[in-house]
């Protein structure tokens, strides 16, 4: 019997009555983004979303990566905001959220597949605690196949100081919001790559003071 497709998949996960959740920043930044995309998974088949906040950049990246097997992700509770926008755009290449909580020591056990050849994560790190985005970058290490990219989407710090007074504004509203949040510090996201196993390869500018940082997973041998 051939396995449903993954439109039908999504239309029986989804909660039609659910209210789509909308961002304007996913509008403002999804061609930006698609920019680097098209060419930093060109050779990519199956890309892990972590984080899918609303939905909104799972389906547009989909839609115009058609190539891509793109899986999303995010706490429970976001699952049902994200399963509105799949069931509406309906998109054979987009797969239904799990559930994926990066506090968890070993939550890349319960991912769909076992090695990605991509990672996609946008507005994550500055929203959770530094513990939790160690963890998400030793999962990221683990699952990534080599010479795979990761590429993380976001404000961050520089030589220990902001990029702009709007993000220094945005970092103390964060801190006050939650005080374990807040823009991290370019250097210290590039150790944690290092020190598993992905290397920098671009760090492109974004708009509104963001940027958009690709790393390569090495190969072991190659380690220094």
């Amino acid at each position: 019997m051939p396995a449903p497709a993954v439109s039908t998949l999504i239309a029986k996960a989804s909660n039609t009555t659910a209210m789509k959740q909308f961002s304007e920043a996913c509008i403002q930044n999804r061609e930006p983004i698609l920019s680097v995309l098209r060419e930093t998974f060109a050779a990519a088949r199956h890309v892990l979303e972590i984080g899918s906040g609303t939905g909104q950049h799972a389906v547009y990246f989909s839609r115009h990566l058609p190539h891509l097997r793109w899986q999303t992700s995010d706490l429970e509770e976001n699952h049902a905001g994200i399963n509105a926008w799949l069931h509406e755009a309906a998109l054979n290449n987009t797969l239904p959220p799990f559930t994926l909580n990066v506090t968890d020591v070993s939550w890349t056990e319960s991912t769909p597949e076992s090695t990605y050849d991509g990672v996609f994560s946008a507005n994550t790190t500055h929203i959770m605690s530094w513990p939790a985005v160690q963890e998400m970058f030793t999962g990221i290490g683990k699952l990534l196949e080599t010479d795979a990219r990761f590429c993380l989407y976001g404000p961050f710090n520089y030589n220990g100081s902001y990029t702009s007074d709007s993000n220094r504004r945005f970092d103390i509203w964060l801190k006050e919001r939650d005080p374990a949040s807040g823009i991290r510090h370019f250097e210290a996201l590039n150790e944690l790559a290092l020190s598993n196993g992905m290397r920098l390869e671009t760090d492109f500018e974004m708009p509104v003071n963001n940027r958009l940082l690709v790393w390569k997973k090495y190969q072991p041998s190659l380690e220094v």
